[in-house]
């Protein structure tokens, strides 16, 4: 089964147990969101600096749990998605630590810190020139989002992600991500 296969199965997997419990626990006691955006893929200019993978549209897609740590200034959820690149590059599946403040105006604010496994090339003899170096199967995922919630289930945002191995490998030339998605609050 290819990488974009698994990452469907895990993500599709984790909304199924997280809806489907035996103790008769609803959507609204385990998920806080569910998410869906379109990334434009290996931005230049951003985090990573450069472009080497083509231009294309990434599907995110996202599962945000309830709060597991409430903070008066917000809350940080677990959370696990993945990005699949719609051209046959570089896709990931990740799991964070993300935290997110609202504000009364419905601004929101989100930043996270986690895990990201891909399929894309890890550098080195043989591999593709035209792909992203990214130095090990592992890396670190570092998403960043603003967005406005239109009432009170759905939101609309601009999300930002990064994923690189923070130079812990010989080559690391990272990955920025950019783009809208629409989330779903129960």
């Amino acid at each position: 089964m290819n990488f974009r296969a698994r990452a469907a199965a895990i993500v599709v997997l984790a909304l199924g147990v997280a809806m489907c419990t035996d103790d008769g626990a609803s959507a609204n006691d385990l998920l806080y969101a569910l998410k869906i955006g379109a990334l434009a893929h290996d931005v230049p200019d951003l985090w990573s600096g450069f472009q080497v993978e083509h231009n294309a549209v990434d599907i995110n897609l996202e599962a945000q749990f309830n709060a597991a740590w409430v903070l008066p200034w917000g809350a940080i959820r677990p959370v696990i998605g993945g990005t699949i690149n719609t051209r046959g590059d570089t896709s990931h599946a990740y799991i964070d630590a993300r935290w997110q403040g609202d504000l009364p105006s419905g601004v929101f604010f989100g930043l996270g810190l986690g895990a990201a496994i891909h399929d894309g090339e890890t550098g080195g003899p043989g591999s593709d020139p035209d792909k992203k170096w990214l130095g090990s199967r592992l890396l670190f995922h570092i998403p960043v989002e603003i967005g406005y919630h239109i009432d009170a289930h759905n939101d609309l945002s601009v999300y930002f992600e990064h994923t690189s191995n923070a130079y812990t490998q010989r080559y690391n030339e990272g990955l920025d991500r950019i783009g809208l998605r629409y989330g779903y609050r129960f």
